[in-house]
């Protein structure tokens, strides 16, 4: 996975919904290639398809899943195959998020599903310690977010800059191809630098991104830093 890396999570927010979604995208695909950094988008379910014909991937953005199931294409009513986002031009997708938890085992699985059939996964964590368990899996990436600073405007980075650290470390002492993104309230591009001074390889965000006054500039800030 290239980096430096940075993630925005779209989830079900109103300003990401519909016809609100497409701008954010945009902005997403024209910032990103014209600072040539590494960006990857992440909408709701119902409009990746869409999405992914309309803005197709470059060496610089893409657009990946929320969210993926441990299944293969079949009778699975409700779930998301890896297969099916392959299909619809959908290259990956984010896992195990803590509004979106999975358990271990099924980390497990998934990940080596996806391995499998070549689709790319993010695979969060909420701590350090459970980031080195799914280290022991070897994802491609791995986004350690602390859930109780989860969209609340207080980086991880600075209140907690221990665990940046922390994770990198023990993630690579385990996994050393892993990338290491960090996230839960990265607000601002003094955010994303600290990051990156702890040796983040890049960072996971939402709704500063998605509820932002000018989510281009804030964008721009941000890769400016990455």
């Amino acid at each position: 996975m290239d980096t430096p890396l940075l993630v925005l999570n779209l989830k079900t927010y109103p300003e990401a919904t519909a016809g609100k979604t497409e701008p954010l995208v945009r902005i997403a695909k024209e910032v990103a290639e014209k600072h040539k950094k590494h960006v990857i988008v992440c909408p709701q379910a119902p409009e990746l398809a869409r999405l992914s014909k309309q803005f197709p991937p470059s060496p610089h953005f893409r657009i990946f899943a929320q969210h993926v199931d441990v299944v293969s294409q079949g009778a699975f009513t409700g779930s998301v195959a890896a297969e099916t986002l392959l299909e619809n031009g959908i290259p990956g997708s984010l896992l195990n998020h803590s509004e979106k938890k999975i358990g271990l085992e099924n980390v497990r699985k998934t990940i080596e599903h996806a391995r499998k059939v070549g689709l790319e996964l993010i695979v969060c964590a909420d701590s350090v310690e459970e980031a080195k368990q799914i280290a022991a899996f070897h994802p491609p990436c791995i986004a350690v977010e602390p859930p109780e600073l989860i969209g609340k405007g207080v980086s991880v980075s600075t209140t907690k800059p221990e665990i940046v650290t922390h994770s990198v470390k023990e993630i690579k002492k385990i996994s050393p191809r892993t990338v290491v993104l960090v996230g839960a309230g990265v607000s601002t591009a003094e955010d994303v630098a600290k990051s990156r001074e702890l040796g983040a390889e890049g960072v996971l965000l939402a709704s500063a991104y998605v509820k932002s006054r000018d989510p281009k500039k804030l964008l721009e800030e941000m890769l400016l830093q990455l």
